[in-house]
């Protein structure tokens, strides 16, 4: 084999980024609609911090309103289920993400529960979660609709392929299961309870790795030709005692074998910011009974 096809997220969340500023402008100029998304973050961890930056500047390039709520890592949950249904029914709001994880005062799962589905563009509350498997239209969780988007620019037709997803997470493992379910490839999810995984990841078609362990994915787990999609973000020290990103791929040793590869950082992650985006239009226009924007 020789090296692998770089997967471009740089370049895929660009031109997104740019077509979503044109429909925000659309709905500006056309109907007086500026679209708007808060992120809430409680706490001060500095890896949340950069991702919410980032989201607000993404905001900002592409003519979205930016609502950046911060709350000290003190919050009780009663304060911020207030905060929410306070946004819940703020007209100028769209769009919520409430920046994970949370405190450990703090409860996820109803936290998540009481943001209006409706707004809810992280595509985590469990009325979106159930129209999702149900193959109904609904907000589609930012990363793994990322994942597939990058997946079409290499397979426009994923019919049959074999999908291996390591990691099992609600965040990503069970989303993306059911939307490749969805394209028609047929899917794997391997876990840490998983007999035989390195055999099973050996087969696949298509390897997604999102299992939050540095660079666990060797050349012995990848079918030479395989596209291999790295979800993974973890920093670890390098030579020079400074930290450095790197995948849940050996990214250096599997480009070598794999058909095509997504790069970290430069892949996945900003097609989650890009996705975000279009989720907060999708939620803009459907809340006023506006057609889908179509991206």
């Amino acid at each position: 084999m020789g090296q692998a096809k770089v997967i471009d997220g740089n370049a895929a969340a660009a031109g997104l980024r740019q077509h979503a500023g044109e429909i925000a402008r659309r709905l500006r100029d056309e109907m007086g609609i500026t679209p708007g998304l808060a992120t809430i973050l409680v706490g001060d961890d500095t890896a949340s911090q950069v991702y919410v930056r980032a989201k607000v500047r993404a905001c900002a390039g592409s003519g979205l309103e930016a609502f950046d709520i911060r709350l000290p890592a003190e919050t009780s949950e009663k304060a911020l289920i207030a905060e929410i249904e306070k946004l819940n029914r703020d007209d100028r709001i769209d769009g919520i993400l409430v920046q994970l994880p949370l405190p450990r005062q703090i409860d996820p799962h109803r936290v998540i529960a009481v943001v209006d589905p409706a707004k809810d563009v992280d595509g985590f509350h469990p009325l979106n979660v159930g129209q999702l498997w149900s193959g109904l239209p609904t907000m589609v969780p930012c990363t793994p609709q990322g994942c597939l988007r990058l997946l079409r620019t290499v397979h426009p037709d994923l019919t049959g392929a074999s999908a291996v997803i390591l990691g099992r997470s609600n965040i990503v493992g069970k989303p993306l299961t059911a939307l490749l379910l969805a394209a028609d490839c047929t899917v794997t999810v391997v876990h840490s309870k998983t007999m035989d995984a390195f055999a099973i990841c050996r087969r696949a078609d298509i390897l997604i790795a999102a299992t939050g362990r540095p660079q666990m994915v060797k050349t012995e787990w990848v079918k030479p030709g395989a596209t291999v999609i790295d979800v993974g973000i973890n920093a670890v020290a390098g030579p020079d005692g400074r930290d450095r990103v790197v995948g849940d791929v050996d990214y250096a040793l599997v480009s070598a074998v794999a058909g095509a590869i997504t790069p970290v950082p430069g892949g996945v992650g900003p097609m989650t910011i890009a996705c975000l985006l279009l989720n907060t239009l999708f939620a803009a226009c459907r809340r006023r009974g506006l057609p889908d924007p179509d991206f």
